[in-house]
């Protein structure tokens, strides 16, 4: 019998083999990053300095950052600047992180516990509050106009893809087409922002925002396949997580399911059985689909005039996004 390979060990094999062929300067520009992500967020000392310190190093993809570097290219000047607006990225997202446990009531993030259930509503406000003043903080130093622009764009359309989940809660009657508009403001515009902010830093003609745009969809689309199919051991949170705060993703919506009443108070073990109704009648086969789809389109709008590396290197991220879910 065969063991299920861990969900963070096949992240961690593909951005090693993104940031091989990215090119020999990533390595150092990812610690620098890393280093910067701890140095901000635990700037203020005291419990908000240990709170935004312990999500940070909670870890994750850092997929955003990366996408940041890769699209700057290997740049020889400017590298501070470069760190910073990798680093910026994923501070606003660590700090919606932090804000959408808060509105969902999130015991887990990446298998530990949030902060708004370590601490309570008001810290795990305070902390993302935070996270994202930061970030802005940080992007300010580039002393470059655009950059706040498109990081602020972004963080817009965040919060406008917020009300757009809290408004469709327990509705199973969203469409896809609204459902899609909802992920591209939640998730695309940070990564379409992310290759942008590289593209700026680095003094290039920006080109790949619908690269990035498309792999942010896929990405979130997936993400919610993986909240159906868990488990919590994969995933690092409970298993229909989105059913119990009421969030109506895509599997949910292809599935058909006429005779569901979502509502305020279901279970863990009510949600686990909606699970296996959606995974019963083919839907996550099909959500997956439509995300594959979007992969193919970002790869045929990669710019021509990257070089062989990036190339590379964004092909393999396009491709890393699909296999979260194989």
């Amino acid at each position: 019998m065969t063991s299920e390979v861990p969900q963070a060990d096949r992240q961690g094999e593909a951005v090693d083999l993104v940031v091989e062929a990215g090119g020999a300067h990533l390595p150092r520009l990812l610690e620098a990053v890393e280093a910067r992500l701890r140095e901000v967020a635990a700037a203020p000392g005291g419990a908000v300095g240990g709170w935004a310190e312990g999500t940070i190093a909670a870890g994750g993809k850092r997929l955003r950052p990366l996408l940041v570097l890769l699209a700057a290219g290997a740049v020889t000047r400017g590298q501070d600047a470069l760190v910073r607006a990798a680093a910026c990225v994923e501070l606003v997202h660590a700090a919606t992180l932090v804000h959408d446990d808060v509105l969902d009531a999130a015991p887990l993030r990446r298998g530990r516990p949030t902060v708004w259930a370590a601490a309570g509503r008001e810290a795990a406000t305070v902390t993302g509050d935070h996270l994202f003043a930061r970030a802005f903080s940080e992007l300010a130093a580039n002393d470059d106009a655009e950059q706040v622009r498109v990081l602020s764009r972004a963080s817009s359309a965040l919060a406008e893809g917020e009300l757009l989940q809290r408004s469709d809660a327990w509705d199973t009657a969203v469409t896809p087409e609204r459902y899609l508009r909802r992920c591209e403001l939640k998730t695309a515009r940070l990564f379409e922002a992310a290759c942008v902010l590289g593209e700026l830093a680095a003094a290039r003609e920006p080109g790949l925002g619908p690269y990035g745009r498309r792999i942010g969809l896929a990405f979130q689309i997936l993400d919610d396949i993986l909240d159906v199919s868990g488990p919590a051991e994969r995933t690092g949170k409970l298993r229909g997580t989105d059913l119990l705060d009421g969030t109506v993703t895509l599997p949910l919506i292809l599935a058909g399911l006429e005779d569901l009443d979502l509502h305020p108070g279901i279970t863990p073990a009510q949600a686990e059985r909606i699970c296996d109704r959606i995974v019963a009648t083919g839907a996550l086969e099909r959500a997956r689909a439509r995300a594959l789809s979007l992969v193919v389109e970002a790869k045929e709008m990669l710019p021509g005039d990257l070089t062989g590396a990036q190339r590379r290197a964004l092909l393999l991220v396009a491709d890393g996004v699909v296999e979260r879910y194989a």
